[in-house]
């Protein structure tokens, strides 16, 4: 057997035999029957994708793959369609609560669903969680019991056997008008095929006995509502698009796994695109992509279907951006909805010595990527020097593009860094769908270091990346934007190699008086103090860096309270961060405030040793601006030109 594991999920094309197990009941020895086949499955986001009131499908936009099954696979296995596993949910659901009818999922205790005696009610939502609800009915939570029962324990196949035949009793097709049940067709068609194939391994036979016979015409249902509502060209897509081809491969039917090649022809390339971005407007749901494609790859292949090679260079153009995409700590920038998660050092790709903070594989030879999809990565280096390492290099992504769409936030212009050894500027984090008033914070421009304009309606704007330039010791950008009705923004950010820092210029106007406030979200762990209205700090208690962020009057004088701190506000929210969706953390944002019809707001993020000093003077050369930097002893000089531009003059 020969597995490839990445960070709790697996993509292979053999098969991994499991053992016996601790099964109670009726077994028999692992010797005479090691159980189903199970190939794992990228492990799901755990939140549900459904978001009352918005559209779950998504029309294909770009011109499908034809390369996909023009060729059968030549191999001397058999065809075969492995079970995927349960994603995880069978680890806190042993036997013991299956033959007592409790399920357990998330952050919340085990609970009862049934009689005791499999017959389950399921209506119940006793959390009221959409999540909860939905994983309920995906059936993954008889995981465990079906792996016993492949392993011959009779006693295990009975109950899994009891509660998966309830499901299909209780919930006769179509289920369309049942969210939670609709949304986890795709995974309960892998689990009803998981439980199919433990009937056969645990009763040592060939054909279903007529007393589970009820399993294919389950598949059957299963595979018609797959077919008449798929969701189209994204990761929802996708596993609706294997889960279909599954049935066809274990059913033998030409016809299902016909179009769920056609349909995996038609997502790859508008699921991740001709540059390797995905369409889902966050980092983690990237990372899941790549291993999914990767698993729709292998089980066509599996099952004698060739993959094509549209897929295999998609991936491969996706993993550069996971590569770029990767922060000097070994983790993802944390875009859209992301929880805080390491990058999986996948052997043979760029992600090896990204994932492996480069103590593996071989150094990427990009240093930036600039993506129309939105994304700029960025950074100083990839740790080839001694004196920096991988994790003294300093990263940084910037957002841009197109409106928000499916699991991206409202981030246009935001900024995230790291440098000297940690995070210097966050985003707001990934809340739970069901956080409610959080939920809507951690979406919004609040959640994220850009320029708000609060008092304002945000519009979702498409936003442009009119300028850039990359050079060896600076990087410049600039975006602009109508976040609001008659308003316009521009931000300039200019990204500085030794020293290292940020410098944001924020200018805005609008035909109303706003509040115009630059937001810089720190790290949960530091404490931050204003110094005066035009400096603040930021640092954790007994750290070796701390953060130097201040505001240079440029354009506009600073008022009274032109630099704020806000943590732990609840009205309203600001000053929060969420590193996993159920998982909320006070943490200091910093707001550097105007008020009027205009706004020009001149930043500097200063990561520094914790004794370090920031100096700085300003003088005009004819019509640019100078400010020349004295960082710990290493000095630079940044320009804005006559005509707007933010470059580093020395």
């Amino acid at each position: 057997m020969w597995v490839m594991r990445a960070a709790g999920m697996a993509v292979t094309i053999a098969v991994l035999a499991l053992g016996a197990g601790t099964a109670t009941g009726q077994t028999r020895t692992p010797a005479d029957n090691p159980g189903i086949r199970i190939v794992p499955g990228p492990k799901d986001p755990g939140d549900s994708e459904f978001v009352p009131g918005a559209s779950n499908v998504v029309p294909p936009t770009a011109a499908p793959a034809t390369d996909i099954g023009t060729s059968k696979v030549q191999s001397l296995a058999a065809p075969f369609y492995a079970c995927p596993g349960f994603s995880g949910l069978e680890k806190t659901n042993p036997l013991a609560n299956l033959y007592a009818d409790k399920f357990q999922w998330g952050p919340y205790a085990a609970y009862k669903v049934g009689n005791g005696g499999g017959n389950i009610n399921w209506s119940a939502n006793p959390y009221k969680n959409a999540s909860w609800y939905m994983w309920f009915h995906s059936l993954r939570w008889l995981g465990q019991g079906i792996t016993a029962a492949g392993q011959g324990n009779l006693t295990a196949l009975t109950r899994v056997n009891t509660i998966a035949y309830d499901w299909y009793r209780d919930n006769p097709y179509s289920w369309k008008a049942n969210v939670g049940a609709w949304e986890s067709t795709m995974h309960r068609t892998n689990v009803l095929i998981c439980l199919r194939q433990a009937i056969l391994s645990g009763l040592k036979v060939t054909t279903v006995p007529t007393r589970y016979a009820w399993v294919n015409t389950a598949l059957l249902s299963h595979a018609r509502f797959l077919t008449n509502y798929w969701s189209g060209a994204w990761n929802h897509g996708t596993d609706e698009s294997i889960a279909l081809f599954g049935v066809g491969c274990t059913l033998n039917r030409a016809d299902y796994k016909n179009l769920a090649v056609k349909r995996l022809g038609a997502g790859i390339t508008t699921s991740i695109d001709a540059q390797g971005s995905t369409n889902e407007q966050s980092t983690g749901y990237a990372a899941f992509n790549y291993s999914l494609w990767g698993r729709a790859a292998a089980v066509l292949q599996n099952c004698g279907v060739s993959p094509g090679t549209t897929i295999a260079t998609r991936r491969a153009l996706l993993a550069k951006w996971l590569t770029l995409a990767t922060n000097s700590l070994g983790k993802l920038h944390q875009l859209g909805d992301t929880e805080l998660q390491a990058t999986y050092p996948w052997p043979g790709t760029p992600m090896q010595y990204a994932g492996s903070h480069g103590t593996a594989g071989t150094v990427p030879p990009w240093r930036v990527g600039i993506y129309s999809n939105g994304y700029v990565f960025g950074r100083t280096g990839w740790g080839t020097s001694a004196a920096r390492g991988f994790a003294g290099e300093s990263t940084y992504s910037i957002r841009f593009g197109p409106g928000r769409a499916f699991h991206g936030h409202l981030d246009h212009t935001s900024i995230t860094y790291t440098a000297r050894g940690r995070d210097i500027v966050v985003d707001g984090g990934y809340a739970a769908y069901n956080a409610g008033a959080y939920r809507t914070w951690a979406v919004s421009p609040n959640a994220h270091s850009v320029m708000t304009t609060p008092l304002s309606t945000y519009l979702n704007p498409a936003t442009r990346l009119t300028a850039s330039s990359v050079k060896a010791n600076a990087e410049s950008y600039q975006f602009t934007d109508a976040p609001g009705s008659g308003i316009s923004r521009v931000r300039s950010v200019l990204v500085l190699k030794e020293p290292d820092l940020l410098v944001t210029w924020d200018r805005a106007s609008a035909r109303t008086a706003q509040s115009f406030q630059t937001l810089w979200h720190l790290p949960a762990d530091q404490q931050a103090k204003v110094l005066s209205r035009t400096t603040a700090t930021a640092m954790k208690p007994g750290d070796t860096t701390r953060t130097v962020l201040f505001q240079i009057p440029f354009k506009q004088a600073l008022p009274a309270g032109a630099t704020l701190v806000k943590r732990a506000q609840t009205s309203p929210i600001q000053g929060w961060y969420y590193p996993s969706s159920f998982v909320r953390k006070p943490a200091p944002t910093l707001v550097m405030a105007r008020s009027g019809k205009t706004a020009s707001i001149l930043s500097f993020v200063v990561p520094v040793r914790a004794s370090g000093s920031v100096t700085y003077t300003t003088r005009m050369s004819g019509t640019t601006f100078i400010v020349n930097l004295n960082v710990g002893g290493q000095r630079a000089t940044i320009g804005i030109s006559g005509g707007g531009s933010l470059y580093r003059a020395g």
